[in-house]
């Protein structure tokens, strides 16, 4: 029985070296591979650096973009306030001009006898002077007169 005792000791000592050697094979696999991921981090830190860095230079030319559009804004309403102030001023000057427009209308249409005479006379009176224009050419058609020349002499036509 002593025999079986020292058997199972020897066993139990190939088991715990097979353990050993099998631990140790696992931590070098283990030790390798936390080297790979920390190669990859170390690479990723760098990339996450340049990011960064773009990503800050981004952003400021994003501020000085966004900046230069509310300076440019500003700008804009003040020419959109202009531009507001020139169309009242149209639409008092298009509503001044309706109000003379319908002054001018009323007293038209109070004074549409007079004017209707001041017509009718106006009429009578250039038919009158054209009826004048053509007496006077009537009278002058047919017969022409002449006048004599002031240093010509007609009387004696022999004498020179």
């Amino acid at each position: 029985m002593e025999v079986l005792l020292y058997i199972a000791a020897v066993v139990a000592a190939i088991a715990f070296l097979i353990l050993c050697i099998s631990l140790a094979m696992t931590l070098s696999s283990l030790k390798t591979t936390l080297k790979s991921v920390s190669e990859t981090l170390d690479g990723l830190t760098n990339q996450m650096e340049g990011i960064t860095s773009e990503t800050t230079e981004l952003l400021q030319k994003t501020n000085a973009l966004a900046e230069d559009i509310q300076q440019k804004s500003e700008k804009l309403n003040t020419v959109v306030d202009a531009v507001k102030g020139v169309g009242d001023s149209v639409s008092d000057l298009n509503s001044s001009v309706r109000r003379v427009t319908n002054s001018i209308t009323v007293e038209a249409e109070k004074n549409s006898d007079k004017i209707a005479q001041v017509v009718q006379w106006s009429n009578v009176a250039f038919g009158i002077i054209g009826k004048v224009k053509d007496m006077k050419a009537e009278k002058s058609s047919g017969w022409t007169v002449y006048e004599p020349v002031a240093d010509q002499n007609y009387s004696n036509p022999n004498r020179h």
